[in-house]
């Protein structure tokens, strides 16, 4: 795996699964309002979600940028470009110290929440554009499918850990109200991580 930046891919993804978002809000709102089985129901549609654009990611990136190298450098610049602004959205809420807020949402079944985060993640343009950089990047062309899989599974299996630890946070009451005291913190360390991730791509030799 020395040709494939993994830990780069798995720290990268780490945040991104861990800072706030639509997935993340949405997981939090359905988990207090509606229990944890309508949470867990919610952040395994996610889950999916961000399976299925980390499989399009992979493959579909490494087949083009194997036609055409001028790809990767576009899309690296625009994926740097990108962690650059979600850094600079954290710097500012830990500036400013705004609370977290995940709206209440009407109580739902889990086969309807399954749906809504399932939907919710195909059409998130984070999702999209985070796969696409992120991969660009750590997974350079020509790499064997074997490898790749590799790299979706190890994705695959943070993703589903994140995402479902925030349902088990925010389908406890005590758990929930600690995390969003802590917000700031979280907001300060998202942004020196985007950041630095932003100028890892920026500096990596392709």
């Amino acid at each position: 795996m020395s040709d494939i930046n993994l830990p780069m891919i798995l720290i990268a993804a780490f945040v991104a699964a861990g800072s706030p978002g639509p997935a993340t809000l949405a997981i939090a709102g359905t988990s207090m309002a509606s229990g944890r089985a309508a949470g867990l129901a919610l952040a395994a549609g996610v889950t999916t979600g961000s399976l299925m654009w980390s499989v399009s990611a992979a493959f579909g990136l490494a087949a083009i940028m194997a036609a055409h190298g001028w790809v990767l450098e576009v899309v690296r610049y625009a994926g740097a470009a990108y962690l650059l602004w979600l850094a600079y959205k954290a710097a500012r809420a830990a500036i400013a110290g705004s609370k977290l807020t995940a709206k209440p949402m009407p109580k739902t079944t889990p086969a309807r929440a399954y749906a809504k985060g399932l939907a919710l993640h195909l059409t998130n343009p984070k999702a999209i554009l985070f796969f696409g950089a992120l991969y660009a990047v750590g997974i350079p062309a020509h790499t064997p499918p074997s490898r790749l899989i590799t790299v979706i599974l190890s994705v695959g299996a943070l993703s589903f850990v994140m995402f479902h630890s925030y349902a088990l946070i925010f389908s406890s009451r005590p758990m929930a109200a600690a995390y969003i005291r802590a917000k700031r913190g979280f907001e300060a360390f998202f942004a020196l991580a985007f950041g630095a991730i932003a100028l890892k791509i920026l500096l990596t030799r392709v």
